[in-house]
């Protein structure tokens, strides 16, 4: 008994020490484990698992790779963040627990920004995939990210308000302490004001579920566009209540509004929506095509996107996130973390959302292009309007 127990703890101690970084599965091949942090409930639940989605089907695709001459099997390790801040460090460490070589993710800057420390303490790199608000990245060496910031978007929001829309009063609403709508809100409202324009802005408490006032009181203050960058679980409500008071100024909001879910709650019904997002469905056929039957296939899959196949930007940025960490682990030639994180500032890829590489000062994402959609309520679609570059 005592010789079988021994020998069972060598096997766990050997997998242990394999775990980091890289190691050999029990058939002897070699593997490498990338972490996805990322929300599968709360509030950004809907938006976490699509962007989820999108590495899904990128490991799918390539299950392997080749690192210094070796081939490894990739391993990929889910946590559900639970869209909380409070949360976020415990999840983060059972990624670390995990022997990740590297993380992606999350959706929500609220608890990419709370799991970073975690992350940064362990000495394992993450690539966000569409946390925007620029504090992620901010004096944290071992966060990157792919995606545009809210500077950018917001700049882009207010410009379209501005100028295609004609508005000069803009009513902003947010979620009282969320790092992402307080955040894009207040650049949009910086850009909207520098442009002649004013805003009345508000915050609703967490928890809220009746927005009546807020939308009662955007049309008693005459204003001409109604700007929440919330959570799609909000941001359903808001429309249910803004059409239920017939309102005829626009709806606006960023990339979270980007959902079948936004599609769903505008169909049939009199209200405008258009927002700002990183991907436009069609920009890619080939991956657009092959995505659909990959979620058709498989009824997880299908539920997890909101019921249908509509391609969301974040799963084709999580799909990108993938490849662009396979790709800063070739660069190092090693599943070590430290070097893939040092591999991370140089590493350049071209994926379906478009060429990504990170500037030396934070490792952001160099990107100027806002893709603009507007919902059919009609169809139930999405109607790409043009894209906005700056700079």
């Amino acid at each position: 008994m005592k010789k079988a127990l021994a020998l069972i703890l060598c096997v766990c101690m050997a997998l242990s020490l394999a775990a980091c970084g890289g190691g050999s599965s029990a058939s002897g091949s070699k593997t490498v484990t990338i972490g996805v942090f990322e929300p599968a409930s709360g509030d950004n639940g809907a938006g976490g698992k699509q962007e989820t989605l999108g590495v899904q089907y990128a490991n799918s695709v390539q299950p392997t790779v080749d690192i210094g001459g070796e081939t490894y099997n990739v391993v990929v390790k889910y946590v559900d963040n639970e869209s909380s801040n409070d949360k976020a460090s415990s999840a983060a460490a059972e990624l670390v627990n995990a022997g990740c070589s590297v993380v992606l993710g999350s959706y929500g800057s609220g608890v990419s920004i709370a799991g970073g420390p975690t992350f940064e303490n362990a000495g394992i790199p993450v690539v966000g995939i569409t946390c925007t608000n620029p504090a992620v990245t901010e004096g944290n060496s071992y966060y990157f990210r792919i995606c545009f910031l809210d500077p950018f978007q917001g700049t882009v929001l207010a410009n379209y308000a501005f100028n295609k829309l004609g508005v000069t009063k803009a009513y902003c609403l947010n979620k009282l302490g969320d790092d992402y709508s307080g955040g894009l809100v207040n650049y949009f409202i910086e850009a909207f004001e520098k442009l002649g324009g004013e805003c009345v802005h508000e915050e609703f408490p967490d928890g809220n579920s009746d927005f009546t006032s807020y939308v009662a009181n955007a049309k008693a203050a005459g204003c001409g566009v109604f700007f929440s960058p919330v959570s799609t679980e909000a941001a359903q409500l808001i429309i249910d209540q803004a059409v239920a008071q017939g309102v005829t100024f626009p709806l606006l909001a960023g990339d979270t509004w980007d959902s079948n879910v936004i599609l769903q709650a505008a169909q049939g019904k009199n209200v405008n929506i258009t927002v700002t997002t990183f991907y436009p469905e069609g920009a890619d056929a080939a991956f657009d095509t092959n995505i659909k039957a990959w979620i058709n296939g498989d009824a997880t899959n299908k539920a997890n996107n909101g019921g249908d196949d509509t391609v969301a930007a974040v799963t084709a940025m999580g799909y990108d996130a993938y490849f662009f960490a396979l790709a800063a682990m070739q660069k190092a030639g090693s599943t070590d973390p430290a070097k893939i994180m040092e591999a991370l500032w140089s590493t350049e890829y071209t994926g379906v959302t478009g060429p990504i590489a990170l500037d030396q000062t934070n490792g952001d994402a160099i990107r100027n292009t806002a893709y603009v959609k507007q919902v059919d309520t009609a169809s139930g679609s999405w109607i790409a309007l043009d894209p906005v570059t700056i700079g």
